[in-house]
């Protein structure tokens, strides 16, 4: 997984809690280590791409197997170096594998697959049609960058690797430096599990480095990136990958606001519901959910007023929790220091931080006039990464349309309304719809921590968020990322793939000449 020729610079697993030494991991891999990588995974895909639909199945059932298998020592790795804690990662755990064993649904399926088929018409009009055949298939090796909140579920094993490897394509991972033991201990698992499926174990590689990973995006056979993290850091890679001769797509989770409304008729209904709600919310993980509600609207006046004490009340009984490391742990203190030194800002709630990563909560209150008037540059718009969240009080529903309208692309937007507010005329139906435009996922009366893996998910939203707004990387349409459309035209039925053939052998769903086949009537 390194190649020999490498410096003997090592990648150190630190301890989050610093109860034990620093543990020596792997080199740092050198461009060589890089090539060597990508060079095994670009032939792995080969494998993967000429496999059948129900083999690929089979390999990321034995890929899940083969984690939870290895499980409980990778827990322990992950919870030294995250200070996540063994509850919260054993859930990981098992989110982990049960997305790769999604997608193994996913893969049973074929809709995915968009398999079309027009036959040829020489009495077509306006002109003779030739026979189209037209499916998705996979685009090649997948570089993944995993991020440092999750060091399962969004990482070596996450989300993007199993959609990549279910749309048949290997990855190279670039291990995150928050927990490069987790990483490795992680990779280990998976390939002794491609190999235990009969696949080749290069499915799964692990690159170590910053360097490592430019050049794994700049590598001329890599033909997409996945990466979750920092805007800073994304979109360096988004600018890489775009640069380069043959330039290839970037699907990065950067930053996201991810604001909430809160009506007065929703707290004249249930205020004391949302406040307990929200302090939960925004303090979950220590505050470090890219789906954390950073922006919450609230009415002035004193149901407003009445809420914000609430929250304050049971955001101070939360305790100060360590955060994932220092650099993560540096930049929330930079972005608080920020906030509550603006001259607008009211500080409702400032923690105590008694460790060098521990994180006290802090909660905010700005009046909306004033964020409007310094329009999108507006410090509400700014991610902090951490347990915190920022009120805004506004006085009017004019007021409240427009930093709705200065909201930046965000993963999520949530609007908390009356039992009476659903119908399209109301100040919370008119909020939803407005947040819908520039956020990926919308909710009602619900609160935005928590991702399912579902087939109906979407995990994404415009720019910063993400840096394509048309993908998600979580559910089941996260497997389009990693394929392309080809259209085979006027080919003879054994130079086509199963899924196109006139007999069908392998099952999957078609539209046929215009038609669905099987037909609706017949599912």
């Amino acid at each position: 997984m390194t190649s020999e020729n490498q410096t003997m610079t090592m990648i150190m697993s630190l301890d989050a809690r610093g109860a034990t030494e620093p543990r020596a991991v792997a080199p740092q891999t050198d461009i060589v280590g890089v090539d060597d990588a990508v060079v095994r995974a670009e032939a792995a895909s080969r494998v993967l791409a000429a496999s059948s639909r129900a083999d690929r199945a089979r390999l990321l059932r034995a890929l899940a197997s083969a984690l939870e298998a290895r499980g409980a020592e990778i827990i322990a790795a992950a919870d030294r170096e995250t200070a996540l804690g063994v509850p919260r990662l054993t859930g990981e755990l098992a989110r982990t594998s049960f997305q790769l064993r999604h997608f193994a649904e996913v893969v049973e399926d074929g809709h995915y697959l968009a398999a079309t088929i027009d036959h040829a018409d020489p009495d077509a009009s306006p002109a003779p049609r030739p026979d189209l055949r037209r499916m998705l298939v996979p685009i090649g090796p997948v570089a993944v960058f995993s991020a440092s909140n999750f060091p399962l579920a969004f990482s070596v094993a996450g989300g993007d690797t199993a959609s990549a490897i279910a749309a048949g394509n290997a990855v190279v991972v670039k291990a995150h430096s928050g927990h490069p033991l987790t990483s490795m201990l992680t990779a280990r698992a998976l390939r002794a599990g491609a190999a235990e499926a009969g696949f080749p174990d290069d499915v799964v590689t692990v690159v170590f480095g910053t360097r490592a990973g430019v050049d794994l995006i700049t590598h001329p056979l890599v033909a997409a990136g996945a990466f979750t993290g920092s805007t800073a850091g994304g979109r360096a890679l988004f600018d890489l990958a775009a640069a380069r001769p043959v330039p290839i797509p970037f699907y990065g989770e950067l930053g996201s606001i991810n604001a909430l409304v809160v009506t007065d008729a929703a707290l004249a209904e249930r205020s004391a519901e949302i406040a307990a709600g929200l302090a939960a919310s925004f303090t979950l993980g220590a505050g470090q959910f890219c789906t954390k509600p950073g922006l919450v609207l609230v009415p002035a006046g004193a149901a407003g007023d009445a809420l914000a004490e609430s929250v304050r009340e049971a955001a101070s009984q939360v305790e100060p929790a360590p955060m994932l490391n220092s650099r993560v742990r540096d930049g929330w203190s930079a972005s608080i220091a920020t906030l509550t030194a603006s001259p607008h800002a009211t500080t409702l709630l400032h923690g105590d931080e008694p460790g060098a990563l521990a994180a006290g909560v802090v909660l905010v209150s700005m009046e909306a006039r004033d964020v409007i008037a310094a329009g999108a540059d507006a410090l509400a718009f700014e991610e902090c990464f951490g347990p915190s969240t920022l009120l805004v009080r506004y006085t009017t529903t004019a007021e409240l349309d427009e930093v709705v309208r200065l909201v930046p692309g965000s993963l999520t937007g949530t609007v908390h309304g009356g039992s009476e507010e659903e119908h399209g005329a109301s100040v919370a139906a008119h909020a939803y719809r407005a947040l819908a435009e520039r956020c990926g996922r919308v909710l009602w009366n619900q609160f935005p921590t928590g991702v399912s893996v579902t087939w109906a998910m979407q995990h994404g939203g415009p720019y910063p968020a993400t840096t394509a707004a048309g993908s998600t990387s979580v559910g089941a349409s996260a497997i389009l990322r990693f394929l392309r459309p080809v259209a085979f035209q006027n080919a003879p039925d054994l130079l086509l793939p199963a899924e196109l053939r006139d007999d069908n052998p392998t099952g999957v769903p078609r539209r046929v000449d215009g038609r669905l086949d099987p037909t609706p009537e017949e599912l």
